[in-house]
Parts: C-alpha cells; sequence; structure tokens
C-alpha cells in the first residue's frame, strides 16, 4: 500500500509538473507571446473570424495532441512507478534508477514536445491579423503571456 501511495504521488508531481508547463509560463518566456493555447483560439473563434477549415484544423490537432498526450501520461505514470519501486528500498543500484529516471524524464520531454506542436500548428492555423487580433485580446483579458 505504501509504494501504491508513493508511486501515486510521484505520479501526480510528474502530471502537475506537466500540467504546470502547459499552463503557465513565466510572464519573460519569449514563446508565450508568440503562440495560443487553444483554448483562447477556441473561446474568441467568432471574434476571430475563423473559417470552417480552419476551427477543423485546430478541432483535429487538439483532438490527436489529447490522445498522444493521454497515452505518454499513461506510459509516464507506468515508468514513474516503476522509478519509485527502484528507490523504494534501503540501498538503491544508482545506474538502475538513473537509467528508469532517464525514461521517465524521456516521456516528459516528448509531452512538451507534442505541446509545443499543437500550439505551433494552432498558429500556423491563424492569418496574421487573426494573430494580432487574439495578441490584443490576450492583453485586455489580462492573459499576459502565459500558454495556459
Amino acid at each position: 500500500m505504501r509504494r501504491f501511495l508513493i508511486a501515486s504521488a510521484f505520479a501526480i508531481l510528474l502530471g502537475a509538473a506537466a500540467l504546470h508547463a502547459q499552463a503557465g509560463r513565466p510572464p519573460d518566456d519569449p514563446l508565450a507571446k508568440l503562440l495560443f493555447p487553444p483554448e483562447l483560439v477556441l473561446k474568441h473563434a467568432q471574434d476571430l473570424g475563423l473559417q470552417p477549415a480552419q476551427r477543423t484544423a485546430i478541432v483535429n490537432a487538439i483532438k490527436e495532441a489529447q490522445g498522444d498526450l493521454l497515452d505518454l501520461q499513461l506510459e509516464m505514470a507506468e515508468r514513474a512507478q516503476a522509478l519509485v519501486k527502484l528507490m523504494d528500498v534501503p540501498r538503491v543500484d544508482e545506474a538502475s534508477a538513473l537509467a528508469q529516471a532517464d525514461k521517465v524524464l524521456g516521456l516528459e520531454r516528448d509531452m512538451k514536445r507534442k505541446q509545443l506542436q499543437l500550439l505551433v500548428r494552432i498558429k500556423n492555423a491563424l492569418t496574421t491579423e487573426q494573430q494580432d487580433r487574439l495578441r490584443n485580446l490576450r492583453a485586455r483579458e489580462g492573459n499576459g503571456e502565459g500558454l495556459e
């Protein structure tokens, strides 16, 4: 039971870190002001005058990313649980623990890459004018530069 709780806590922490990475960036993040979170784009779809083809492209990109991210999160939870198991002994096999940590960190990298890919696809689906409108709407709403 203790191992399960530790594994669950570790997986939650990793998931929270991934969500934080997706949910917000420090205000000085240069990418944050250049990209647009899906929620912001869809919230203002009408204000932006999104064409049906644009909306379809964005929604399809979101659906693909969500499926891929879910798979990655599940795999990361399994790998994290394996790492916790390796660490839950009096003397840790350093090489094995670090190898397993590399697997977890690799999955975290893959998740961040998938999130960035989604944001790039969304931006590429928008016209320059729509991007300008989104920047103005984001500034007016006080969302700053976070990637949400």
